[in-house]
């Protein structure tokens, strides 16, 4: 089995800078609106599984602001390295009762906002090894209220990220989203879509330098609009009524979350961090 540790660290850098620069652009947001919000940070190490100690197979950093205007954000960057339950090691790709082992690292970001208008929005890139190595990710926007002309742009984005790395590149993970980001018992989507791509896998060092190469690309397009967003719709005015979809559309979120999202279960069956996993739960919500 390749020993892929020198690429497992090399991304690891990649989405530190990122959340980094990601951090920064959002408390200038919060600044520009009159906050002096700013992200804390808090260390975790995980809790073995199968056996070994605590910290012995790596951790993370969750780091959340709540402000003017992100109402609140985690930005949470892991790496953990292990063997996975064995009842659930089938499930993922690469992996088995009796080849356990793996490694993941990753960023992953959900942002509540203050005012409905501003859309909230989820993004996350991961690497991860078993006895295959491929990279998953993507971002999708989740307006209360929708525009269209947010909702274009945010696509106009990740397919300019998409396009030089394949022609169906765009398509294929819009498609994705839009069947992974839906909410069955309520046959709804969860928003107005973005990406999503997993197990685009590395045969080799070429190929991870390529799906290495597209990740940044998502997650700098990410970087270059969402906060356009945030700026376009911040300073709108809000009513009483706007605020109760905000909190209703919430709910639907928490549900998708709880019940269907492949992420939260991962953590959860990977000794991860709690608060660093549930981080994607809303503030506030209402069920009516």
């Amino acid at each position: 089995m390749t020993d892929w540790t020198y690429q497992t660290d090399r991304a690891r850098d990649w989405f530190e800078s990122l959340r980094d620069a990601i951090c920064t652009e959002f408390e200038e947001i919060e600044r520009e609106a009159g906050s002096d919000a700013a992200f804390t940070y808090t260390p975790w190490q995980r809790a073995a599984v199968e056996g070994g100690e605590a910290g012995e197979t790596g951790g993370g950093t969750r780091g959340v602001m709540k402000g003017k205007v992100f109402e609140k954000v985690g930005v949470n960057i892991s790496t953990v390295v292990g063997n996975l339950a064995k009842d659930f090691a089938g499930t993922i790709n690469g992996a088995s009762a009796d080849q356990p082992a793996f490694s993941a690292t990753g960023i992953s970001l959900v942002a509540h906002m203050a005012n409905p208008h501003v859309p909230a929005v989820h993004m996350n890139t991961r690497f991860l090894t078993t006895t295959k190595a491929w990279f998953g990710g993507g971002a999708d926007l989740n307006p209360p209220i929708s525009y269209d002309d947010d909702t274009a742009d945010f696509h106009a984005a990740l397919k300019a990220a998409c396009d030089p790395y394949g022609w169906d590149y765009y398509e294929r993970f819009k498609k994705w989203a839009d069947d992974y980001f839906y909410i069955p018992h309520r046959q709804v989507h969860r928003g107005v879509g973005g990406i999503f791509y997993d197990h685009l896998e590395c045969a080799d060092g070429a190929e991870w330098e390529k799906n290495f190469a597209f990740t940044k690309a998502v997650g700098e397009a990410f970087l270059t609009i969402f906060p356009k967003l945030v700026r376009r719709r911040m300073g709108m005015t809000s009513t009483p009524e706007d605020k109760q979809r905000q909190l209703e559309w919430r709910g639907r979120y928490a549900e998708f979350n709880l019940v269907y999202d492949r992420g939260t279960l991962f953590g959860l069956k990977t000794g991860g961090n709690i608060d660093a996993i549930l981080m994607s739960l809303p503030p506030e919500a209402v069920w009516n």
